[in-house]
């Protein structure tokens, strides 16, 4: 297949699943900012994907095989915080993966505070580097708070925890053709 009706064929699914996600989640949330929130949270997806794409393809092609980022303990992906974000530029724990707090979203009473402390750490761990720039203020727009979500902390949790799955369920391409991604 040509790589330009690809790119445009992506393109077209891309646009039609935000759209979907803005049909069915919208609700009291005007375009501009439910745009923020699902801009946003996509972002914070492919940086969590591409990291551990990047992560996992160094640890198979040194013989690990069977190695997965995204089931490392915390402790254990400390150790390698320094090198990869001076590969990277950032830095996201394990258990702050897109992937990971997806999957217990709709368990977490505090998903609000969750997210806002994983943006919170992805900022910050581009503090000193070349790229804190580019990530200073980054989530500033996701307000997990925002009455807009819902009136209660529980209605705007399973807001969030909505856009969540929505944005994960899209098909967004393949991160092990972006690798060097660099902020």
């Amino acid at each position: 297949m040509d790589n330009k009706v690809h790119k445009g064929q992506e393109r077209e699914e891309l646009h039609r699943s935000i759209w979907n996600i803005a049909n069915e989640l919208r609700g009291s949330v005007d375009g501009w900012d439910f745009k923020q929130y699902v801009l946003g949270i996509m972002f914070y997806r492919y940086i969590s994907e591409n990291l551990t794409s990047y992560i996992n393809k160094g640890e198979i092609e040194a013989g690990n095989k069977s190695f997965d980022y995204a089931k490392l303990s915390d402790a254990e992906a400390e150790v390698a915080r320094e090198g990869l974000v001076s590969s990277k530029g950032f830095f996201i724990l394990p258990s702050e993966l897109f992937c990971n707090v997806r999957a217990n979203a709709y368990n977490d009473e505090n998903l609000n505070e969750t997210l806002e402390r994983v943006f919170k750490h992805i900022e910050e761990s581009a503090k000193g580097t070349e790229s804190e720039n580019d990530f200073t203020g980054l989530f500033d727009d996701i307000d997990v708070n925002s009455n807009k979500l819902g009136s209660t902390v529980e209605k705007r949790n399973k807001k969030l925890a909505e856009i969540l799955n929505y944005i994960g369920d899209m098909k967004l391409g393949d991160y092990q053709m972006i690798n060097n991604f660099k902020i």
